[in-house]
């Protein structure tokens, strides 16, 4: 397994992805002064983005994971992104899924489908265990 996101894993019978790529901002809102340039203030951290760009190849993979990701998509909710090393990245919603069928079969069955997944981060790695840790507490 590469990676989790919620419960789909990104593997080899599912879909395996050949680019990760991730995108980090922080918030500069400028103030204008009168005769000088703005004055910018950090206010925190903006948008963690993560794209994933890989292929299915019926073979090998299903085109039913396209289909249980847009299924997770419809739903709205933040699923855990978790790397294959264990690395947890947080929570993040689907907010753009991107499919290209491409070589297909004389049934219109197709060989070969790319695709490209947009993850937004909606909740910090932090806030996974102090949820889980606050309802443990809850329950003594």
């Amino acid at each position: 397994m590469m990676m989790i996101l919620g419960m789909f894993p990104f593997s080899i019978p599912t879909a395996v992805y050949q680019q990760l790529q991730r995108s980090t901002n922080w918030r500069h809102p400028s103030n204008s002064r009168v005769g000088e340039m703005p004055a910018y203030q950090f206010v925190g951290r903006g948008e963690d983005t993560i794209t994933l760009e890989g292929s299915i190849v019926p073979e090998f993979g299903s085109q039913m994971s396209i289909t249980a990701l847009r299924a997770m998509g419809d739903t709205g909710k933040n699923f855990p992104l978790i790397a294959g090393t264990g690395k947890v990245f947080g929570l993040y919603h689907i907010d753009d899924l991107q499919e290209t069928q491409t070589y297909f079969f004389t049934d219109g069955t197709p060989r070969k489908i790319e695709f490209s997944l947009k993850l937004t981060q909606g909740q910090k790695p932090g806030t996974l265990i102090g949820n889980a840790a606050g309802k443990l507490i809850g329950l003594l």
